[in-house]
């Protein structure tokens, strides 16, 4: 009659063999048992890279759990590697697919969560012959295909289970043979910590790091999780939204951007580092040529990276249309010492009214031309200083005024001569100016090059100050029509 037999560990740790009917002959304490893993073929494509990313994961994720010394990697004279951490030693419970709680409490420390990603490893090892051994003072523990109990047609992947070869251990030793030097180093490459990326800024969300190459990189609490081949920066995400919790999947690679774009944004738009500023700064500028990277489509990050750009330096952002049509305007502020920045049409709607890094209105165009007209000053000349060419044209003031004060009777106290003159929005320099506050008329010294010039200056801003009109509307070209209608009668009749 055949018979069957059932080890287990009794409360003191000791190998307790019960032989019952169907079963096959008892074992001793000494022999390892067999946990049957119920892997065939899974994850074909996962490489032995992959699979020693599983083991440095729960590495990492013992000693941050258990606060314990940092794991280390290395490898002994007979070639060997050595995985090691310094926690509370591995058990044969933990070969079981289970979502451990312990590691849900604290999905901001940690990157494994349901057992799986060891399972997997342990198949991965077994499929491309790597030699395989974990040590713990729980239990020495190595995989072998074996027939799956009751079905001995088919085998699946056990994990031998031996009592354990060192009871002092502390922590758990994963001993791995038949590697090679770049398998290590591409499996320490998906880890921030031994990848070694420059870290930009620290944010509540997570980290900005420096690209490599012309590739981002999208880490999930130290892990890759994703590639970026037109990212400006590379990231680290410490905390998860629920959308990124859900998409970490079993292999935790090829995420999709939909799960961590949003974390991505909430990590740029806290970051205030210079080097960041700088790095959003700069790429504002290549706007015009269409040549941005992914994280400047945003609409949030476009204006966080203007915040922190007209804080840091005198800037006006501008349109292209603006460049084209306010040009001279433009000049000015460039003359001003301003950078210039050309910001799409949405963009610039959104800057309206915001305030930058330390609280002050971002420039755009409109916010410069009222700064700059603001601070204009004229510098007058008084009649003594103009050379007698132009005291000729100027004595004819009063004889231009009379011929409009026949027809409107304008009051005007005085006309002043200036250097300089204000522009309007478009940068256009104006030739004269009337002044309603003092019913005084301003006008450009060099109008008084001709008669002709400084009489049409002269009659332009009377027409301003006998009809109340403004520029560039159609009342005042009636007025002006009218006017000069007005002034050409005085001229010609009696």
């Amino acid at each position: 009659m055949r018979q069957a037999c059932l080890t287990t560990l009794t409360n003191k740790g000791v190998c307790e063999v019960r032989v019952f009917a169907l079963g096959c002959c008892a074992v001793s304490a000494s022999e390892p048992r067999h946990f049957d893993l119920n892997i065939e073929r899974v994850l074909e494509h996962w490489t032995v890279a992959h699979a020693l990313r599983e083991i440095i994961a729960n590495a990492l994720d013992e000693q941050a759990l258990t606060g314990t010394a940092e794991p280390t990697i290395s490898h002994d004279a007979q070639g060997v590697w050595h995985i090691r951490d310094y926690g509370r030693g591995l058990r044969y419970e933990h070969l079981t697919q289970n979502e451990d709680k312990e590691k849900l409490r604290r999905t901001d420390q940690v990157i494994g969560k349901f057992g799986v990603g060891l399972k997997d490893a342990l198949a991965t090892f077994d499929r491309h012959g790597v030699g395989l051994t974990m040590r713990s003072r729980h239990a020495d523990i190595s995989i072998e295909q074996s027939p799956k109990h009751g079905f001995e047609d088919i085998r699946t992947l056990h994990a031998l289970i031996a009592p354990p070869s060192d009871a002092g251990l502390v922590g758990t030793d994963v001993a791995l043979a038949g590697l090679s030097d770049t398998d290590m180093e591409t499996a320490r490459s998906f880890f921030l910590r031994y990848a070694g990326d420059d870290v930009l800024d620290t944010t509540d969300y997570g980290l900005v790091l420096r690209p490599r190459g012309t590739v981002g990189r999208i880490y999930v609490n130290g892990l890759l999780v994703a590639e970026e081949d037109n990212f400006l920066f590379s990231y680290n995400v410490t905390n998860l939204s629920a959308a990124l919790r859900r998409a970490l999947n079993r292999e935790r690679a090829n995420v999709g951007r939909g799960a961590y774009s949003d974390r991505v944004k909430a990590i740029l738009l806290a970051s205030s580092a210079e080097s960041v500023a700088e790095t959003l700064a700069d790429e504002l500028a290549r706007f015009e040529h269409g040549q941005t990277h992914d994280e400047l489509q945003w609409i949030d990050v476009q204006i966080h990276a203007c915040k922190l750009l007209a804080a840091a330096s005198k800037v006006v952002f501008i349109t292209a249309q603006q460049m084209h049509a306010n040009g001279n305007l433009v000049d000015y502020a460039r003359a001003d010492g301003n950078k210039v920045v050309v910001v799409p049409n949405t963009l610039a709607a959104k800057l309206r009214g915001v305030k930058d890094a330390h609280g002050q209105p971002i420039r755009d165009l409109d916010e410069f031309y009222r700064e700059w007209d603001s601070s204009f000053t004229f510098n007058f000349v008084q009649p003594g200083q103009l050379t007698p060419a132009e005291r000729v044209v100027f004595e004819h003031t009063n004889a231009i005024i009379g011929l409009l004060n026949s027809k409107y009777g304008v009051r005007v106290s005085q006309v002043l001569i200036s250097e300089t003159m204000r522009v309007d929005r478009g940068g256009y320099e104006f030739t004269g100016l009337w002044r309603p506050e003092d019913r005084s008329i301003v006008i450009k010294r060099n109008q008084l090059r001709t008669l002709r010039q400084y009489a049409g200056s002269l009659l332009h801003e009377l027409t301003h100050g006998a009809t109340g009109t403004t520029d560039r509307t159609l009342e005042f070209e009636d007025a002006l029509t009218r006017v000069l209608g007005g002034v050409a009668e005085t001229a010609l009749l009696p």
